[in-house]
């Protein structure tokens, strides 16, 4: 299992360690078929990091941290002045076990907190009241909200921080009051590009589904009828062709990116076992990345290889196994020397440190330090 120093484990995890630890030295190997005696067991014949991979993780944060502005954020190719990079990034650091104001990226982490709460204007600036955007900002609106209230949400989750609350109650309120609620089967329960209700396509509905979930899990107060529209919005996107997900409802036009978002949304709220996720899972063992299907994964391919590696965790087993191993070898291989990803091969549309986020964020899926993401 991956080591970490006590700096960098969550309080949690470190209290269930001292809670476990001598149950677990009193054990005596089982003889025969090995058996699963708890969840800290099935982590652990799961894990699948390697020291490559673990040094690719480290690397990749340190020339992350280089690229911070002094204002808290990270740009990344047009994405100049971008809360969802800023949002991608923290989680990167989270993810491998770094927290606000502890160890190495204690400073980095708590300034990159503090532009996306800054950047939640209660007021109306630059949107409707309660969006997270920065002044400036390009891209569509409720992407760059969606990843900036997932991340609030696990920093207020580590951190309690009273001004984090206050903001990240707003961003969820507008979540919430911009959810298509029209009867439409083509649009409802679904979110799109600007904070309006009107419109939906799956990728946007995905990241307002975690956000909530994230929300949830930190103790915020999230509508279930707001939940339960989303994830149906979400299996009527399945195609029933050939089991992948369109890019909305009435499409017809599977992909591996947007499958993987649609499946880890689906696992989330519960929905593992349903046919849609089934269905799924399916589309994408039929559908390597491999040689053949190069082209496919090319559109979105750290955003396919992220939510599709997240995703395959929550399945387990073969689907697991069977994804991981290729894609961490991959990664690794792909990484620059300076620790970077995408700034020599061109497979990132948003540049380096969005890149790079999503590689680490990639390879750091087996370690489940992520409390939203953990079984």
């Amino acid at each position: 299992m991956k080591t970490r120093t006590l700096a960098t484990l969550p309080i949690v995890a470190l209290l269930l360690c001292a809670l476990f630890a001598p149950a677990v030295a009193q054990q005596k190997k089982p003889k025969g078929k090995p058996q699963v005696n708890s969840s800290w067991d099935v982590e652990a014949k799961e894990y699948y990091g390697t020291p490559a991979s673990e040094e690719a993780v480290r690397k990749g944060l340190a020339w992350l941290s280089t690229r911070q502005s002094p204002d808290g954020h990270w740009a990344s190719g047009g994405y100049q002045n971008d809360i969802g990079i800023t949002g991608l990034c923290i989680l990167s650091y989270l993810a491998a076990g770094h927290q606000p104001g502890r160890g190495r990226y204690g400073l980095t982490l708590n300034e990159a907190a503090d532009f996306l709460v800054n950047s939640a204007h209660l007021d109306g600036n630059y949107g409707a009241p309660g969006l997270i955007r920065a002044a400036g900002q390009s891209g569509p609106a409720m992407y760059g909200h969606g990843f900036a209230t997932l991340s609030l949400a696990e920093i207020y989750g580590m951190t309690r921080r009273k001004d984090v609350k206050r903001k990240l109650e707003a961003a969820v309120q507008l979540i919430e009051n911009t959810q298509n609620q029209n009867g439409d089967p083509r649009t409802d329960g679904g979110w799109r590009y600007e904070p309006r209700i009107g419109d939906a396509d799956l990728s946007v509905t995905v990241v307002q589904l975690l956000a909530l979930r994230a929300a949830r899990n930190a103790g915020l107060r999230v509508t279930q009828s707001v939940i339960d529209r989303a994830v149906a919005y979400i299996k009527r996107c399945n195609n029933p062709r050939d089991g992948g997900f369109n890019y909305q409802v009435t499409s017809r036009q599977s992909g591996p990116a947007r499958t993987g978002g649609a499946l880890l949304s689906l696992f989330m709220a519960g929905e593992g076992k349903s046919p849609e996720c089934q269905n799924g899972l399916a589309y994408l063992t039929a559908n390597p990345l491999n040689r053949l299907n190069e082209y496919a994964y090319r559109e979105h391919y750290y955003y396919a290889l992220y939510y599709i590696t997240q995703a395959m965790y929550q399945a387990g087993g073969a689907y697991w196994r069977d994804w991981y191993i290729p894609i961490r070898e991959r990664l690794v291989k792909a990484q620059d020397p300076q620790g970077s990803w995408s700034l020599r091969d061109g497979t990132s549309e948003a540049g380096g440190s969005y890149a790079t986020a999503m590689a680490v964020l990639t390879l750091q899926v087996p370690a489940g330090l992520l409390p939203i993401y953990q079984k």
